[in-house]
């Protein structure tokens, strides 16, 4: 899956969910600026940053990258 993919579902889940970047940011353990960086798909986060973001969305990563 693109990086492009991954940042809009990432970025369309946490919308629907009503939290803050700065909320799944904190959640997922890593820096807000950071966390905005790879929702514009600026970044190629680790396998594990995606993990984290998931849970902290309540998904799998799979959900993510699928």
């Amino acid at each position: 899956m693109s990086l492009d993919k991954v940042a809009k579902k990432i970025k369309e889940t946490r919308v629907r969910l009503g939290f803050t970047q700065a909320e799944v940011a904190e959640k997922a353990g890593v820096n807000t600026n950071y966390y905005a960086c790879i929702e514009r798909g600026e970044v190629n986060p680790s396998l594990e940053k995606i993990q984290a973001i998931a849970k902290a969305l309540g998904l799998k990563s799979f959900d993510v990258m699928s």
